[in-house]
């Protein structure tokens, strides 16, 4: 198992890298979402295109 680690600890270190990114992004889009942000970056309260978005 030691030997795995050490032959295999870049990527290792690069996945975990990449799995907390992914997971900053998953956290902030629900946070946009249950705040009412859209994906395009606008608040579709104010926009003139709000049936559109969806």
């Amino acid at each position: 198992m030691l030997a795995f680690l050490s032959k295999n600890i870049g990527t290792i270190i690069v996945l975990l890298i990449v799995i907390a990114v992914v997971a900053v992004v998953v956290v902030k889009m629900v946070r946009d979402k249950k705040s009412g942000k859209s994906s395009c970056g606008c608040d579709c309260g104010n926009c003139q295109e709000c049936g559109h978005c969806k």
